[in-house]
């Protein structure tokens, strides 16, 4: 049961509706639920979330899991613990206020009943320091424990990838196993077959193992280096936690449009520069040092603003006179509108990132987890990495990888699979055992493919 449809809750609604779970949602606004009935294949009610009529009229005590998404962090907090009243066996309250975060809290998550708390803010925060302190100039995502990992990159027209069709490019570098997963092609993502071709501005994903990482890095050109200078437009809760989470040992600046905070944010943060200014115009970022930065975030409430100051702020570090670096220098931006994510990633933005993006990954991770052993969401591509266990019996297991239903074509690839106490690439004539774990990249709406095909 999902209390608030707004923001978190209807993104969340939309994919336990696509991984085939039953929802109930209770709203106070009669106009959104008029507009998400058309869309949702779910019980909607109207009312309000601390209404027990509206928690009986959901059959509360049939319920397995408690959302509560409301914009009211009371509410949600109250509804955890009316929600334990009638048995509900898991509680997820979204909580914007840190004081319920730390170990000295006056109240515990088990005072107020809560299994699992979410801070989509704090989650945006940590993820962009995580990106940021990243010791190369890609996105890699630790997969498997650790042991294998997944690597995001641009391919440029001088890239020995460009042009490669997949069959040839595993022939011609066969040094080491590693294969190309999933690609971003404008706003659409591509899960590919062997006959598919990486162009130059493709957004291409590579798995390979631990070991073979560095090697990976030095075929596709990737130097490997620390970010120690960053620049971040908007002070509001996400920029200002990043700031405060990168510590003193990278150098931050700050712009925030907003004077009074501005001021706020020097009382609070010594160790960061605070510049009050308007960080979509040319040349307030200069003025500001842009040029001198190894990482640019835009973390302002206005989706517009951070897409298109992320393309202004990329053409002016890719065009300043005797730049040796342009091809490392990275932008983030933060990006409200889930729709406007491949957008932005193919844009201006290197990464871009979503508090609802991050919030509900984190809530579906909490909610699988006895099926599912992790899953990550990929940074502007339309897909998930999936580790799971293949169930006795489940199809997976009765045929060689070559010979899986065409109906999951472009929507499931195998990257790998763990066997003789290690992790292997997947390949064409693999056949999945029954209990092995295995490495699953899917588009997002298709997880509940991934069930059906691993677990029966």
């Amino acid at each position: 049961m999902i209390l608030g449809l707004g923001g978190v809750g209807t993104y969340l609604a939309k994919r336990l509706v696509h991984e085939g779970y039953a929802v109930t949602a209770i709203e106070p606004d009669g106009e959104l639920i008029h507009h998400i009935d058309s869309q949702l294949d779910a019980r909607l009610i109207h009312g309000s979330a601390m209404s027990i009529d509206c928690w009986r009229d959901a059959n509360a005590p049939s319920i397995d899991v408690l959302i509560a998404v409301t914009n009211n962090d009371a509410v949600n907090m109250l509804a955890a613990m009316v929600a334990d009243r009638f048995g509900i066996p898991l509680k997820i309250a979204r909580v914007r206020s840190t004081d319920f975060f730390s170990n000295d809290s006056v109240l515990s998550t088990a005072d107020l009943k809560i299994d699992l708390i979410i801070h989509p803010e704090e989650l945006a925060a940590q993820e962009i320091v995580r990106l940021v302190k990243r010791t190369a100039g890609i996105e890699i995502i630790d997969i498997a424990d650790g042991h294998t990992h997944v690597m995001a990159t641009r391919i440029t027209s001088d890239s020995p990838l460009a042009n490669q069709n997949l069959k040839t490019l595993s022939r011609t570098y066969n040094e080491f196993p590693f294969r190309v997963v999933a690609i971003a092609r404008g706003i659409t993502t591509i899960l590919p077959g062997g006959d598919s071709t990486i162009l130059p501005q493709d957004h291409v994903l590579i798995m390979a193992t631990r070991s073979n990482l560095t090697r990976l890095m030095a075929l596709i050109g990737v130097k490997q280096q620390r970010r120690h200078r960053v620049m971040i437009l908007g002070g509001g809760l996400v920029g200002s936690r990043v700031a405060e989470l990168m510590g003193r040992d990278v150098k931050v600046k700050i712009i925030e449009k907003d004077a009074s905070r501005a001021a706020e944010l020097c009382h609070r943060l010594s160790h960061v520069e605070v510049l009050q200014g308007d960080g979509s115009d040319a040349d307030a970022l200069d003025l500001a040092g842009l040029c001198d930065m190894d990482t640019f975030i835009t973390a302002t409430g206005e989706n517009e603003t951070n897409i298109m100051s992320c393309m202004l702020a990329k053409h002016l570090m890719t065009t300043q006179n005797n730049d040796t670096r342009h091809g490392e220098r990275k932008t983030i931006s933060l990006v409200n509108k889930e729709e406007y994510l491949v957008l932005a990633a193919t844009s201006g933005s290197d990464i871009a990132l979503n508090k609802k993006v991050l919030a509900a990954n984190e809530i579906l991770k909490f909610i699988r987890r006895g099926e599912l052993l992790s899953v990550a969401h990929l940074h502007g591509f339309d897909a998930e990495v999936v580790e799971i266990l293949a169930a006795p019996n489940s199809p997976i297991t009765r045929i060689p990888l070559s010979r899986i239903d065409p109906f999951f074509h472009g929507k499931i690839l195998i990257g790998g699979v763990y066997r003789d106490g290690q992790w292997k690439i997947a390949v064409g004539d693999t056949r999945i055992l029954p209990d092995e774990r295995v490495i699953v990249f899917c588009k997002s709406l298709h997880l509940k493919d991934v069930h059906k095909l691993f677990l029966g």
